[in-house]
């Protein structure tokens, strides 16, 4: 495959849930110094963190309707009995590619010593404001932009965008990332070091938890490094049977999108990695943004009760293709 400038100035890639139900809930949200917590029907949600100490935003934790806290929460905590405290990079829920510009944004110098990448190769996504948050009687909406900054200097600035929804059963995130190239083009590199990402609890951990892809692929083996429309990871928590699925949408780039997904709990969506997935080196996944021009990634995140076929997936994700 050819490497592809966008000569538009702008790419889309689009995968947002269907609107909560008539019995979607009040969301609230309320600032307190560099965090945001997400309150649905009164019960929380999620915290959304920028702390310009940290080399980027993420989510922590992401709770279902019932309460169950179905991400991971190391780094963050290290309280938690049984937990694996491996990759320390994958926080509950965040956006970064591993190769922008040559820099990895996935990957935190802070954690070096778990990368084989040279200290000096990465970049951060640095707060630089707070640009909307809003309460409503049935989504929440939040903004907030950053730097993407380098060693080498920055090279673009990124803006976050989180709806949130949610009912008695279900909770929906749906996200939007804008890259802008600001500082002269902006490359996004072939490798399968993700690029939007969730690292679930480990009770969804295979074998007792069980993850499934669109086509009906069962497990790391049979998901890793394939194309698909969704991936759900499900199991059992100590209070409730419960699953987190990501979308992507039919109109992306490479489309379906690969996903890196792993039994160890990371769940993936990477648009970029053909050369890594398909272990084709004629192959290159690159994306250039060309300078001033714009690239915008979106993807939705439903937290459901039961499993996937329980939830009808499939199903939700009918309903947002219809509505796009």
């Amino acid at each position: 495959m050819d490497l592809r400038v966008l000569t538009t100035g702008a790419l889309l890639i689009a995968a947002v849930l269907p609107a909560a139900d008539a019995g979607s809930a009040r969301v609230e949200l309320t600032r307190a110094g560099n965090s945001v917590a997400v309150h649905i029907g009164g019960r929380p949600f999620t915290t959304y963190y920028f702390d310009p100490s940290v080399a980027k935003p993420y989510f922590h934790p992401l709770r279902s309707a019932r309460g169950s806290v179905v991400t991971r929460g190391y780094p963050m905590t290290t309280e938690i009995a049984g937990e694996e405290r491996d990759e320390p990079h994958q926080r509950g829920m965040y956006f970064g590619h591993g190769d922008v510009n040559g820099f990895d944004f996935w990957g935190e110098a802070a954690f070096a010593t778990w990368s084989d990448h040279d200290p000096s190769r990465f970049g951060r996504t640095m707060f630089r404001s707070l640009d909307e948050i809003r309460s409503g009687d049935e989504s929440g909406e939040l903004r907030a932009t950053f730097d993407l900054v380098t060693p080498a200097g920055t090279i673009g600035e990124e803006t976050q965008t989180y709806r949130f929804s949610g009912d008695e059963r279900s909770r929906i995130i749906d996200c939007t990332f804008t890259i802008r190239a600001t500082r002269g083009p902006v490359t996004m590199g072939d490798t399968k070091e993700r690029t939007f990402a969730i690292r679930v609890a480990k009770a969804l951990h295979p074998p007792s938890g069980r993850m499934v892809n669109a086509g009906g692929a069962v497990g790391e083996k049979g998901i890793w490094g394939k194309r698909s429309n969704w991936v759900d990871y499900s199991g059992r928590l100590p209070d409730e049977d419960v699953g987190v699925a990501v979308f992507d949408h039919p109109q992306n780039a490479e489309t379906p999108a690969y996903w890196h997904a792993r039994a160890y709990g990371l769940l993936s969506a990477n648009p970029f990695g053909l050369k890594q997935f398909t272990g084709d080196r004629r192959q290159d996944g690159r994306y250039v943004i060309p300078a001033a021009g714009s690239l915008v990634l979106r993807y939705g995140v439903l937290v459901h009760h039961g499993d996937s076929l329980q939830a009808d997936v499939a199903g939700a994700y009918r309903q947002f293709v219809a509505r796009q």
